[in-house]
């Protein structure tokens, strides 16, 4: 796992359709999948968070300072401070 979200590893999924949730420490759902497209990733002004967009004004925020973790059909970040992880699955891959 890299200890810093790296940016470019987010970008080929930009214009993807994705499979998206947020998970507590224990793996249980905070909110179920849903499928979104993503729309771009930035890093916020304060330079504290990585915006994940899904249109020009929804996104959720990942703390730059997560764990991160990538494979070909997955992207998640886990923060160790609040116990969730951030998943973003390519739509092809549907097994939770």
């Amino acid at each position: 796992m890299e200890h810093i979200i790296n940016l470019d590893g987010l970008q080929s999924l930009v214009s993807e359709k994705a499979r998206v949730a947020i998970l507590d420490d224990d793996g249980q759902d905070k909110a179920p999948f849903v499928t979104k497209t993503i729309d771009k990733v930035e890093i916020c002004p304060d330079m504290t968070h990585l915006r994940i967009y899904f249109d020009r004004l929804n996104f959720f925020a990942v703390p730059l300072t997560c764990n991160m973790a990538r494979n070909k059909n997955e992207w998640s970040a886990f923060d160790a401070n609040t116990g969730l992880q951030y998943v973003i699955r390519r739509e092809s891959d549907q097994n939770d």
